[in-house]
């Protein structure tokens, strides 16, 4: 049995499944976290394989990719691709595909763009990114020990309003907006905390 990997831009993955001839035995996989197998077209064997990883670069990515998380749907061959890379996998339906990618998204990305946010408004107090790097650890922690809602600290979770207000008038205006989907988001965890599954 053969697995042919569509590693290519989303954007272009039904073209490059199009150009490829439908051969019975292969299996043919696209690694497009937000995308169904409708996509590979006539393919008599389909399936996708997103690694729920971070791959900032090919060195990083290249070890990561074992052990790591995978969402998985189609053909069962790529549940023994990751067996044999170590990882661990999960079933997303076509339906959810594009629920799960913004979901990863925005524990990967938006986190960096947050954590960016954390650099700027620190160094703007003298502080260095790496006294950070620790709370960020330890946050990150309790939320696998205890869930997002009961690890919420701050003033947020106290319901102190003035001190939110203090931090507001201190920051830079451009970081305003940014800081305060973050409260909302916070004060949201309150009442409506997440349900661990």
């Amino acid at each position: 049995m053969d697995l042919l990997v569509i590693a290519t831009p989303d954007a272009v993955v039904g073209e490059v499944a199009a150009a490829v001839e439908p051969v019975a035995g292969t299996v043919v996989a696209h690694m497009a976290g937000s995308l169904g197998l409708d996509v590979l077209g006539a393919h008599p064997r389909r399936a996708s394989i997103h690694p729920l990883v971070a791959l900032p670069n090919t060195d990083v990515g290249a070890e990561r990719l074992r052990r790591g998380w995978f969402a998985l749907a189609g053909d069962p061959l790529v549940r023994r691709v990751v067996d044999d890379l170590g990882g661990q996998w999960f079933a997303v339906a076509d339906e959810d595909r594009a629920t799960y990618h913004a979901a990863a998204c925005i524990a990967s990305n938006h986190l960096v763009g947050l954590l960016g946010q954390a650099e700027r408004v620190g160094a703007a107090a003298g502080v260095p990114r790496e006294a950070f790097l620790d709370l960020v650890r330890a946050t990150v922690e309790n939320v696998a020990t205890l869930g997002a809602a009961d690890a919420l600290t701050g003033p947020a979770a106290r319901g102190d309003a003035e001190t939110i207000e203090r931090h507001r008038a201190a920051i830079d205006p451009s970081e305003i907006g940014a800081y305060d989907a973050m409260v909302d988001l916070a004060r949201r965890l309150l009442v409506e905390p997440v349900k661990a599954r």
